[in-house]
C-alpha cells in the first residue's frame, strides 16, 4: 500500500497491521492484541519499561514494598510445606522491573536455608525489562536465570508467581447475533483512514461451552483466552514428578459472565482500543474460574479464588506495615499508610484483585488459605 499524508498519524505497528488488512481483511481482535503486545519489532512489551510514573501504569509492588516482602514470606512457607527440598526453582512470570523479586528475597531471608535452596528463574520475553530485572536484582545472594518460556524452566520442584501476568495475555471475543441465534467473532478492519471494531459474517463456534452464562441475549459478548489452556499444561508438565505451587495475583472476575473487559491504558489514563498500537498497554480481565477449573482438571488443588485485600491482611500486611511506621517521618507514615490501603481497600486494588493458588504434591494448603476465620 503506497504511502500518503494520513501516514503520518500512525504508529510504526499500525501501518504494519494497516497493510495485514489490505492483504488478508479483517483480522481476529486476538491477533490484533497479540501483535500490539508482542509484535517482535513493534510491540508494547518488546521495546518499553511500561512501569511507573514515566510509563503507562504501576503494579502492586511498585506501590508498597510490603507487597513483595509478604510473598517473600509465602514462598519460604511453601518451601517448608514442601519438605525443605535442596533445590527448588522460584520462578516468576513475567517480572516487571524484578521489584516484587527483589523485596521477596530480602524478607525470605529469614527463613534459615531457603535462600541456599532457590534458584531464581525468570520468564521475560523483553530486552528492556531483562535489563532492568538485572539491575534490580544485582547482588542479590542467590543464582538468576532469564527465560524467554515457562517450558525452558529446569525440572524439578517449583515455586511460580505470576503477578499480573495473565491478564496480558491475548483474548479472543465473539458477539452473540440473536436474530440468527449464532456466535460470530469479533475482528478489526481498517477503513476510512481509521480502525475499527467489526463482527466477522461467518459463524464460529465460541471454544468453551456458555452454559454456565445462561441464555446469550443479543449483542452479549463472550470473551475468551486461548493461552491459559497451554499455559496450564506446562504447569502440568512439570508438576508430574516433582512438588509445585502456584500463586496468581491479578485483577479479574471469580464467576462467568457474559461482557468484555478488554481495555487500552496509556500514560496511567484509559486510551481507545486503537490509539497509538504498540504504544498502548492493552489487557483484559482474568476469568477466575476457567482458570480454577483448568487447574483442577490438570490434576492440582487449587485454593480460592481470594480478594487481594483479605489475602494480604490475613497475611499480616497490617502488622508489617506497623513496623515500618515505627522508623519514619509523619510524610513518610502518610505515604505508607496510603499505599497499603490502596492494596487493601477494597474500592481500590483489594476487590478487584484476587488471588488464586495452585498445588501438586504438598500435602497442606498454602497460607492463608488454611486458615478459618
Amino acid at each position: 500500500m503506497p504511502s500518503d499524508a494520513s501516514d503520518s498519524g500512525l504508529t510504526p505497528l499500525a501501518l504494519k497491521l494497516r497493510r495485514d488488512i489490505a492483504e488478508r481483511g479483517p483480522i481476529p481482535l486476538h491477533d490484533y492484541m497479540e501483535a500490539c503486545l508482542y509484535d517482535l519489532q513493534h510491540g508494547y512489551y518488546r521495546k518499553r519499561d511500561p512501569l511507573g510514573r514515566g510509563g503507562d501504569f504501576i503494579t502492586a509492588p511498585e506501590i508498597s514494598q510490603v507487597f513483595g516482602e509478604l510473598i517473600g514470606l509465602w514462598a519460604a512457607q511453601v518451601w517448608m510445606q514442601m519438605g525443605q527440598p535442596q533445590s527448588v526453582c522460584l520462578v516468576e512470570l513475567g517480572p516487571g522491573r524484578g521489584t516484587l523479586m527483589a523485596d521477596a528475597l530480602r524478607a525470605a531471608r529469614v527463613m534459615p536455608g531457603f535462600l541456599q535452596s532457590i534458584a531464581v528463574h525468570l520468564v521475560e520475553s523483553s530486552e528492556v525489562l531483562r535489563e532492568a530485572q538485572k539491575a534490580t536484582l544485582a547482588g542479590v545472594p542467590v543464582p538468576i536465570q532469564w527465560h524467554g518460556d515457562m517450558g525452558e524452566v529446569p525440572s524439578g520442584p517449583a515455586i511460580v508467581i505470576a503477578n499480573e501476568f495473565f491478564d496480558c495475555l491475548p483474548v479472543r471475543q465473539f458477539a452473540f447475533d440473536g436474530a440468527a441465534e449464532v456466535w460470530r467473532e469479533r475482528v478489526v478492519a481498517f477503513e476510512d483512514g481509521a480502525f475499527h471494531l467489526a463482527t466477522s459474517a461467518d459463524v464460529a463456534q465460541p471454544p468453551l461451552t456458555a452454559a454456565s452464562y445462561g441464555e446469550p441475549r443479543d449483542g452479549d459478548i463472550l470473551e475468551h483466552c486461548p493461552g491459559v489452556g497451554p499455559l496450564l499444561a506446562k504447569f502440568a508438565a512439570r508438576a508430574g514428578d516433582a512438588p509445585l505451587a502456584a500463586l496468581v495475583i491479578d485483577y479479574g472476575y471469580a464467576k462467568p459472565a457474559f461482557g468484555e473487559t478488554l481495555q487500552a491504558v496509556r500514560r496511567h489514563k484509559f486510551a481507545g482500543l486503537f490509539d497509538a498500537p504498540g504504544e498502548t498497554d492493552l489487557t483484559a480481565h482474568v476469568d477466575f474460574s476457567r482458570l480454577a477449573r483448568l487447574a483442577e482438571e490438570a490434576s492440582f488443588v487449587v485454593f480460592g479464588p481470594m480478594a487481594m485485600g483479605e489475602w494480604l491482611l490475613r497475611l499480616g500486611v497490617e502488622a508489617r506495615a506497623n513496623q515500618l511506621l515505627a522508623s519514619t517521618s509523619a510524610e513518610e507514615a502518610r505515604a505508607i499508610a496510603q499505599s497499603i490501603a490502596r492494596l487493601v481497600d477494597p474500592a481500590q486494588m483489594g476487590a478487584l484483585f484476587k488471588i488464586l493458588s495452585w498445588t501438586r504434591g504438598i500435602s497442606e494448603p498454602p497460607p492463608p488459605f488454611g486458615e478459618h476465620v
